[in-house]
């Protein structure tokens, strides 16, 4: 028999508002454990909590952008229960009437676009962090996280598979990105998953009993993670056993996951109004305001680059994956006159050096306007591109104007026959197996005698001409 996975994910983005969600305190990450911190988010007796107008609004242009409808009505309440990070023993959050519901987002597939359901979208405060000891068997409680504000995005069941998993949270985080709500930065857990698995008999319409893996915070561990519930989940079928409904820890190093606890029911949590936060009334105009305040979203910037760039679809995706690599590219296409290049040089040497330097985007230090530059300077002949590929590595290293590199080092092709005639010579003296292999109808041979003088050159001769050059003397 064949099985067929039912996924859903529990999205959870924090918002990037300057301070906390019901209190003063800043939102900053890091900072000295429990200093970012006061008797409100540590929901001491006698305080009150007061909602943060900006976490709303920027609750509902997620909502927006995902396609939701804003509830015009909504409230807080208070979910129960005790964990050494939740401080007050219970934690704000929303139940039975979300700020955001019925969404969707749509996703690329290896059949075709998908949509993804969004049952809900809620606002909430973050918990605090477990940091626990290397050194015994305790941990400690640092606090600066609590109140943070959060957004969960509670998908409906509709993805199949890991790959669909993973592009449904790219989608997500791009559009966060782009509507500017939320860093994303998955490594300081701003955006993380809870995925909740199951898996069925192909073709059946009822859902088998499902598992829960918390706070994913790579794109590669919910991946991973999915991948080995599935075929846990199989496994233990095909052999006559049960899955048990229960939250899993997943173990990214190992690639394995292990029970935690059984997997709680909303009823567990004691759900109640909170009764220190009045209800939430939205009104029109403001859902009117905030939809007109929205940016252009990563699919609309898609299609634009393939229309008014004329890129093709995967470029077009590649480079609205995130906002910040979009905007580099952007005003890198603006300063030049042959933007299929930038693309190309975005797409390949610069997610690689990123890559390799470990970097950020906003880290690159050099205005996008050089790039734009470098590709002028390819195209007009100055360089060639294997010395572009240099000059692009010392961009990175000193944020120079590649015109600067360029003169400073003496890296302009040469173009002079003269110079470049004696180098050609030298080469065919220097090679004369080569050359009686082209001479013998060896036409590749022409590629080893060209690498030669453009060694000799120091990579600075035009190949163009080289090559040129050496037809002629070798036919002539």
């Amino acid at each position: 028999m064949e099985y067929e996975a039912v996924i859903g994910l529990e999205v959870h983005a924090e918002l990037s508002t300057k301070s906390k969600i019901f209190c003063s305190c800043t939102t900053e990450f890091g900072g000295q454990p429990n200093t970012h911190c006061c008797p409100i988010c540590l929901g001491m007796p006698g305080t009150l909590p007061v909602l943060n107008k900006k976490a709303v609004e920027y609750a509902i242009k997620a909502g927006l952008a995902t396609n939701c409808t804003i509830s015009l009505f909504t409230k807080q309440d208070r979910k129960n229960y005790f964990y050494p990070d939740l401080p007050k023993g219970y934690q704000i959050s929303q139940y039975d009437l979300p700020l955001c519901k019925d969404g969707y987002v749509e996703i690329e597939t290896e059949n075709g676009k998908k949509k993804i359901r969004i049952n809900r979208i809620h606002i909430e405060e973050d918990a605090g962090k477990l940091v626990h000891s290397e050194y015994g068997n305790y941990s400690f409680v640092d606090y600066n996280r609590t109140g943070v504000p959060l957004i969960e995005i509670v998908s409906e069941p509709d993805i199949s598979s890991a790959a669909e998993a993973k592009a449904y949270l790219e989608k997500l985080k791009a559009i966060l990105q782009f509507i500017g709500v939320s860093d994303c930065k998955m490594e300081e857990g701003s955006l993380r998953a809870d995925v909740n698995i199951s898996v069925r008999p192909k073709g059946s319409k009822q859902l088998g009993e499902r598992t829960e893996m918390k706070n994913l915070n790579s794109f590669r561990a919910v991946y991973r993670a999915i991948e080995a519930e599935v075929a846990r989940q199989i496994e233990v079928i095909k052999s006559g056993g049960v899955i048990h409904r229960e939250t899993r820890r997943w173990d990214d190093a190992k690639g394995e996951s292990y029970p935690m606890r059984s997997k709680e029911d909303a009823q567990d949590y004691r759900y109640f109004p909170e009764p220190d936060l009045p209800p939430l009334i939205i009104k029109k105009e403001l859902i009117e305001r905030l939809k007109n305040e929205l940016p252009e979203l990563p699919d609309a910037r898609k299609q634009r680059y393939i229309s008014e760039y004329g890129l093709p679809e995967y470029d077009a995706g590649v480079l609205t994956s995130s906002k910040e690599l979009s905007d580099f590219f952007e005003e890198a296409a603006k300063a030049s006159t042959n933007v299929k290049a930038v693309s190309n040089w975005v797409m390949g040497d610069m997610l690689r050096i990123l890559r390799e330097k470990n970097m950020e985007i906003a880290e690159i230090p050099f205005p996008p306007a050089y790039l734009a530059k470098l590709v002028a300077l390819i195209d007009k002949g100055v360089i060639n591109g294997p010395t572009a590929k240099k000059v692009f590595e010392e961009m990175f290293d000193t944020g120079k104007d590649p015109e600067t590199i360029v003169k400073e080092q003496g890296l302009e092709v040469l173009n002079d026959e003269s110079v470049l005639l004696e180098v050609v010579e030298r080469v065919i003296q220097e090679n004369p197996n080569s050359v009686a292999d082209y001479k013998k109808g060896k036409k590749k041979a022409i590629g080893f005698l060209v690498g030669q003088a453009m060694k000799a050159t120091k990579g600075k001769a035009n190949p163009q001409l080289i090559n040129e050059l050496l037809i002629k003397k070798l036919e002539g």
